[in-house]
């Protein structure tokens, strides 16, 4: 029954998803939709993602990660110069399949900095954890400042704190990337978000998923079941690390000129937010309160230089009310008098 329960709560959660996409499908093709919301299209299915994968470490690995960005800066700059390379020496002018294998290969290299990364991080616990990723973050942006990459035909040219390279300059250190060919699509945005639930929702309810919470809930009793607790937090780690790769793929490809600079610990904190306003462990609540404070900040230029003052009231208000627990039993008393109401007409019905 719990099985049967989860698999219609996911069809759900896919099904809304399709919904909200078909919608805004329908009003871009329509011209109904406004110029700057029809560009944060893509921007918002990059922090769903976001959040998304940071809630599976913060909400149902327990551990409080803040160099989510670090893990999307390597997927942006990779996928940005995979990109290039790919359509110079490997001749691919497809743009859709080109976003692809650039977002497989943010993928990967993100993964592969999330396992060397995770090996030394993960036996730490709680603040510890914390101010590490925050330290890697970090570091993660001072070195790419640093990096230069060029292409010369197939040949792939890199250097540290040296500008002076052969070819065509994809990565200018402190200047980022430039003329960045931007092939990101809302309808790639679209399908990463339906993958990452696949693959956050198939782990979660899955055998590991359960001795990721188990862990998560009494790391000393899950050690004495024989649990390997170091395993299941770096196997949580690693699939976000991914999953923020091909977010940063999908970002760095959305934008002509990409800089590290956009990768600062500001972004890592933006990106609990919506974990934490959407409800630390709630996957659907990540979607909603992503795409709602994405959008929030251009809804509210109205108020021209005041804006970012409503915006910060909103979310203090916001944190009021979801964290009050008159009105957290207001709203369980009311769905429980609907369940109630619904099964006494269900017995009626069947006498």
């Amino acid at each position: 029954m719990k099985l049967k329960k989860n698999a219609v709560n996911n069809i759900i959660c896919y099904g809304l998803v399709i919904v909200v996409f078909i919608i805004c499908q329908a009003m871009i093709s329509n011209g109904s939709m406004t110029r700057s919301l029809k560009g944060q299209m893509v921007p918002i299915c990059v922090y769903i993602v976001m959040a998304v994968s940071l809630n599976l470490v913060v909400g149902i690995s327990g551990e409080l990660s803040l160099g989510h960005a670090g893990f999307m800066s390597i997927g942006a700059f990779s996928s940005i110069i995979g990109a290039a390379w790919m359509r110079s020496a490997l001749g691919i002018e497809n743009e859709t399949l080109r976003l692809i294998l650039s977002m497989i290969v943010g993928g990967v290299f993100a993964g592969v900095f999330g396992v060397l990364i995770g090996i030394p991080v993960l036996r730490l616990r709680g603040d510890y954890l914390a101010i590490v990723t925050l330290a890697f973050g970090e570091i993660i942006r001072n070195v790419l400042n640093c990096f230069y990459f060029s292409l010369e035909g197939n040949r792939l040219h890199v250097a540290f704190n040296n500008p002076n390279l052969p070819g065509t300059i994809l990565l200018n250190g402190p200047n980022g990337a430039k003329d960045v060919a931007k092939i990101s699509t809302f309808p790639a945005g679209f399908v990463l978000i339906l993958f990452t639930l696949f693959v956050v929702l198939n782990l979660i309810n899955s055998r590991s998923g359960r001795a990721i919470m188990a862990t998560r809930d009494n790391r000393i009793a899950a050690e004495a079941m024989g649990i390997n607790v170091t395993k299941y937090k770096m196997m949580a780690f690693v699939t976000a690390a991914v999953l923020a790769g091909m977010a940063g793929a999908l970002y760095g490809l959305n934008f002509s000129t990409v800089a590290a600079s956009k990768f600062k610990f500001d972004t890592s904190i933006l990106v609990l937010v919506f974990v934490v306003l959407g409800g630390i462990g709630n996957i659907w609540g990540s979607i909603v309160a992503a795409a709602l404070l994405t959008v929030l900040p251009e809804l509210l230029r109205a108020f021209s230089d005041y804006r970012m003052l409503v915006y910060a009231i909103v979310l203090i208000l916001v944190m009021l009310v979801t964290n009050n627990p008159m009105i957290r039993g207001l709203v369980n008393g009311l769905f429980r008098r609907k369940g109630a109401a619904a099964q006494t007409q269900g017995g009626g019905a069947d006498e």
